[in-house]
């Protein structure tokens, strides 16, 4: 039996046939559709949704309307991620800006492996008008569009010139999608001609499809190796990535640090790994770590790498493992990953290898001296974080303040979000994680403009998880710098007109504070990143009156001034008991640092400039880079000099 639909309608109605499972839990993989509208899309994938939506039948694949393309897919890569994978969203947009807009978010979901579905319009298939309206024209080559400039950032691409093609590009779609290790953003370019082309489909198209979420265990050599490894090492470390959260596995790391004393540090992905004050817990690790993280990190024998891709950040430009026979044992669901740092890997999943993990080592533990020393250094730097909670600043509170009473008044599930500027690494290290899915910052991309429209998504997502499972709900607190909020605050719009609740912390500072420091410790002099009147020698005038709390109530959001840290305490006590979109305006002073540990970053200064500043700079550049190691040893290799 065949039906006779459009592209259009065929697309939207195989997505709402698409079912994941995994452990016996079965869902909807699609949760809803974003999409903007042009002539490249408004008649054929638009119009299937419309279709569907009239129909007055029940579907969870829900029409959602945004007001910026690169917005509408940073609030699906975020609902996913608060997903664990295990549900996304797709996004259509028309041809030429409607599409390349989504390219920076296609990049952001491949670069943190998180599920997307990316439909954009394209150029017609039949070329009966060309060039039409928003077309790249290249003259060597008559296949080029726009679209193409989503290959790279994309997990999977696929162009549909006809309809018979398109059954085999959403299938291929799919199994990327749901494939934990191959997983990002996944892009079908349609061209606006063919959305609109009638066929006769086959009625199996549409018959629901569960798509089994699989656990690869490990094999049996690979995991002996792992334990000779870890059995001789007397300072062994674990480094907690998010394939942990992904992967639910967040209980058979707790049982296997707790079996064997090993403590665990945390990557920006895998926050929340453990409780920030669990025993073994030692907290953020590398270039905005804790000293209690790279302390033990530089004197590890042995690092345990489990769901993690190992970032600049993470390793601190290879630099935080700094002990001369250092050797590394990977789990990750990725082989590419798994075998980073010449490694002893195990290709499984982070669960299934950690329960095989602790099994296999039985009675084996740590140096209780070890254990005991990670410990006492996770509660000393739990005290600077203490700290920096009470930094006693007037007029304008220091940042770590705001963070702290954010983290004081949010309750244990709620979640916090961020993505790029100065919090990142303050949020690393200084926010006490209380539940699993606690801590939400992008830093793979860390992209400017992510916050609110991911605020939005995780607020969806959390939404969809109580009705879904009934679990219990969470305020979603978005942190958002001004620079940041600058380059995208158009979801609040969507946040009201959908009637979904999120907190926005909006912290005021005048310029892009963490370039600024940046900028100052490369022998720049903070150039280019105060928000000021040009005057005739520079960017060097009174600040910018920019009132971004009169935008955000513009845009129809409930807005808070908070004067000082006590006015901001209340302020987040009002927004939390509100059922609106609330964005609080706090300003702060900028230049009040957050505690750090020595850890370094390798962004390279001019190795000649006429600057004094720079020149200074040019020589602890230097002297950091000694430090840097190659991890290049093979891990059966006994030499102890890989440097």
């Amino acid at each position: 039996m065949s039906e006779r639909l459009t592209v259009g309608q065929a697309v939207v109605r195989f997505l709402e046939a698409q079912y994941v499972e995994r452990d016996g839990v079965e869902n909807a993989f699609f949760a809803g559709c974003w999409g903007i509208f042009g002539h490249g899309n408004v008649a054929g994938v638009g119009q299937a949704l419309l279709e569907r939506e009239l129909s007055g039948e029940p579907s969870h694949l829900r029409y959602f309307q945004g007001r910026n393309e690169q917005a509408m897919v940073h609030a699906s890569v975020a609902y996913a991620r608060q997903r664990d994978r295990l549900a996304a969203m797709a996004v259509t947009a028309s041809v030429g800006p409607g599409a390349t807009n989504m390219i920076t978010g296609a990049a952001l979901a491949t670069i943190n492996r998180l599920p997307v579905l990316l439909l954009p319009g394209d150029t017609f298939a039949t070329k009966v008008a060309n060039p039409v309206l928003q077309e790249l024209e290249d003259p060597a080559n008559g296949d080029v569009s726009v679209n193409d400039a989503f290959r790279p950032v994309s997990a999977y691409f696929d162009r549909v010139h006809r309809p018979e093609q398109l059954a085999p590009a959403l299938l291929n779609a799919m199994r990327v999608l749901t494939d934990p290790a191959a997983t990002g953003a996944v892009t079908i370019a349609l061209p606006q001609d063919v959305q609109a082309e009638a066929w006769d489909w086959p009625d199996e198209l549409f018959a629901k499809r569960v798509w089994h979420v699989a656990r690869p265990t490990v094999e049996r050599a690979a995991l002996e190796r792992a334990v000779a490894a870890i059995s001789a090492a007397k300072r062994p470390l674990i480094v907690a990535g998010g394939g942990v959260t992904y992967s639910r596995a967040n209980d058979a790391l707790r049982a296997l640090a707790e079996s064997t004393g090993i403590p665990v540090a945390e990557t920006q992905a895998g926050k929340g790994a453990l409780p920030y004050d669990h025993p073994q817990s030692v907290g953020a690790i590398g270039a905005t770590g804790t000293t209690a993280a790279n302390a033990l990190a530089a004197e590890a024998d042995l690092v345990i790498g489990v769901g993690t891709r190992y970032s600049d950040f993470t390793t601190a430009s290879h630099t935080v493992f700094a002990a001369e026979d250092v050797r590394f044992v990977n789990l990750n669901v990725s082989a590419f990953d798994a075998h980073k740092l010449s490694a002893t890997s195990l290709v499984a999943d982070a669960r299934e290898g950690l329960l095989a993990l602790a099994a296999a080592l039985d009675k084996w533990t740590a140096p209780k001296t070890h254990t005991a020393g990670a410990t006492k250094l996770a509660g000393e730097w739990d005290a600077i974080v203490q700290a920096a909670y009470d930094v006693d600043a007037e007029p304008l509170p220091a940042q770590s303040a705001v963070i702290g009473v954010v983290n004081e008044l949010s309750a244990p599930r709620d979640v916090v979000l961020c993505a790029a500027g100065s919090m990142p690494g303050d949020l690393h290290k200084l926010w006490r994680t209380r539940d699993r899915k606690g801590y939400h910052v992008e830093y793979g991309f860390s992209c400017m403009g992510y916050e609110i429209a991911g605020g939005l998504g995780v607020r969806m997502a959390v939404e969809d998880e109580h009705t879904l499972f009934d679990e219990a709900g969470r305020d979603v607190f978005v942190m958002v710098g001004d620079g940041s909020y600058l380059m995208m605050n158009t979801e609040l719009v969507t946040a009201v007109a959908e009637g979904i609740k999120v907190i926005v912390v909006l912290v005021q500072n005048h310029g892009f504070a963490s370039i600024g420091a940046l900028s100052e410790s490369l022998g720049s002099q903070r150039f280019g990143t105060q928000y000021r009147y040009r005057t005739p020698t520079g960017l060097d005038g009174d600040r910018l009156p920019v009132d971004l709390a009169a935008n955000a109530a513009s845009l129809g959001a409930d807005v808070i001034r908070a004067e000082g840290i006590d006015g901001f305490r209340k302020a987040v006590v009002q927004a939390k008991a509100s059922p609106r979109t609330t964005v609080i305006h706090v300003e702060t002073n900028p230049l009040i640092p957050a505690p750090d540990s020595p850890a370094w970053w390798d962004v390279p200064v001019a190795e000649t400039s006429a600057l004094d500043s720079t020149r200074t700079a040019r020589a602890t550049y230097e002297d950091h880079k000694k430090g840097q190691r190659h991890h290049l040893a093979p891990a059966s290799n006994d030499t102890k000099d890989d440097a």
